[in-house]
């Protein structure tokens, strides 16, 4: 995942696309931080691709939040930028889930821990995460998981 980073990047940069050049130094930036939080703490190598999925996930979901407190504030350009930086990012993850492929999941899930009421939720979101991670959108996943517990 790294190596591909690196080579998109070069890419990149000997296209002159600035947008693309900056959204992938940022990710660059986010994982060495990580990379020196885990050196930190432990005698590790940096930051396996399941971690980096999870970097690249957070990302866009903090760029989804400044998308929408940009359309609320009318900064429509600002919000623009944000969405550029968001496919950038996407390119990157695995192939998004359906609905369908989704409500499946949850359902094994569901049955392989034996979850019967919602306090077994978190055992549950924990096993989609571990699973799925930057292939679904979680807002969503709790919900369906929550709605499919009360039943």
């Amino acid at each position: 995942m790294r190596t591909k980073l690196r080579e998109e990047l070069n890419k990149a940069m000997k296209s002159h696309d600035s947008i693309r050049v900056s959204t992938l130094r940022l990710i660059n930036a986010a994982i060495k931080d990580k990379d020196i939080s885990l050196r930190n703490n432990s005698s590790s190598d940096g930051v396996s691709d399941k971690e980096i999925l999870s970097i690249l996930a957070k990302m866009i979901k903090q760029r989804s939040d400044s998308i929408r407190q940009y359309e609320e504030a009318g900064r429509i350009e600002l919000a623009e930028g944000e969405r550029a930086e968001v496919k950038v990012i996407e390119e990157f993850l695995p192939e998004k889930l359906t609905v369908e492929e989704i409500e499946k999941a949850i359902s094994k899930s569901i049955e392989s821990i034996g979850a019967n009421s919602i306090r077994d939720m978190g055992k549950v979101m924990g096993q989609l995460k571990e699973s799925f991670e930057g292939q679904v959108d979680f807002n969503i996943v709790s919900q369906k998981v929550k709605e499919a517990l009360s039943n």
